[in-house]
């Protein structure tokens, strides 16, 4: 059992430019909040202390391997690494003490550039060797570059990934918003919501957003969806999202995949920041990152040694509307 993280241990540092502003905590490299003229465009709490728990993983980094790893188990190079289970019988974001709930050190570089940096022991939360993880963020021209990299002293897993919750409007539920994406295929999941290993179209899905497509009208009956997209070739960004404000997010990113959640099991927990309420459907979450449960089902290896460490940029650019 990991000990109480004391209040005054978690920092803070408020990246500004133009009329973008977004504070960074330490504590599971999170963005508190992100306002664009104005508008509040994420989730947040408005007690640092309430990131301490986050059930909902709220604008975190999450790792060491974000996502499920079905039966939080997985093998490599013939030995069995046993997983802590904090979402049924899976693993799910590297744990329930994971990157997104330890405390980071937190260097401001200036106004627009902040760095955090964490070191992982072997065995933190059961998984093999010690990492340093190092994650610069950077605000340029409404765009928030996400430079994640991990260095390894030892073979092991590592897929990273950015939790927000975005709501373009600043209010009320996200079903208005309008997603286009560069993915043809997705990863149907079995009943405990890890993939089952198979990677089909998303042809007359509720994921397939190839052409914008409002999210109310992808899914009629509020469903929801939490499903992992893969990403195919092309120029533009990976996704746009766009509100009825007009205002628009556009997602670069160097992973294959994206996690597409429409948040239909969100629900309050300690003290919501001033924006949209903490409900169902109230957010959507935009997570690129490597295949999930990759270990499992042979999907591209997301292993990385002392000669091929680990690195993600993805950038996140939101503008105001005209």
């Amino acid at each position: 059992m990991t000990a109480p993280l004391p209040l005054e241990q978690i920092t803070h540092h408020t990246l500004q430019q133009g009329e973008t502003q977004i504070t960074v905590l330490s504590l599971g490299c999170c963005v508190q909040n992100w306002m664009v003229g104005g508008v509040p465009v994420v989730l947040g709490y408005s007690d640092p202390a309430d990131y301490i728990t986050n059930p909902n993983f709220m604008g975190a980094i999450v790792g060491r391997v974000a996502n499920r790893i079905g039966g939080a188990e997985f093998t490599l190079n013939g030995e069995t690494w046993d997983l802590p289970q904090n979402d049924g019988v899976n693993c799910l974001h590297g744990g329930p003490n994971g990157l997104a709930h330890q405390n980071w050190t937190i260097a401001p570089i200036s106004d627009t550039e902040v760095r955090l940096s964490l070191f992982s022991p072997h065995g933190d939360q059961g998984f093999p060797g010690n990492v340093q993880f190092d994650v610069t963020l950077t605000l340029d021209d409404n765009c928030l570059t996400y430079d994640m990299r991990a260095n390894v002293d030892a073979p092991t897993p590592i897929n990273l990934a950015q939790h927000q919750y975005f709501n373009l409007m600043g209010t009320g539920d996200v079903m208005d918003h309008v997603l286009h994406t560069r993915a043809a295929t997705y990863l149907p999941t079995c009943s405990n919501n890890a993939p089952d290993g198979r990677i089909v179209p998303v042809d007359e899905t509720r994921f397939d957003y190839r052409t914008p497509r409002r999210l109310g009208d992808a899914d009629p009956t509020r469903e929801g969806c939490d499903a992992s997209l893969i990403l195919s070739d092309g120029e533009g960004p990976a996704a746009t999202l766009t509100a009825p404000n007009e205002m628009r997010l556009q997602l670069w990113t160097n992973r294959p995949a994206l996690q597409l959640y429409t948040s239909p099991w969100l629900g309050k927990h300690g003290s919501p920041a001033v924006g949209p309420e903490h409900a169902a459907f109230h957010a959507i979450c935009l997570e690129a990152q490597d295949y999930p449960d990759a270990m499992t089902h042979g999907f591209p290896s997301i292993i990385c040694t002392p000669s091929t460490p680990y690195r993600q940029v993805t950038k996140i650019k939101i503008a105001p509307g005209n």
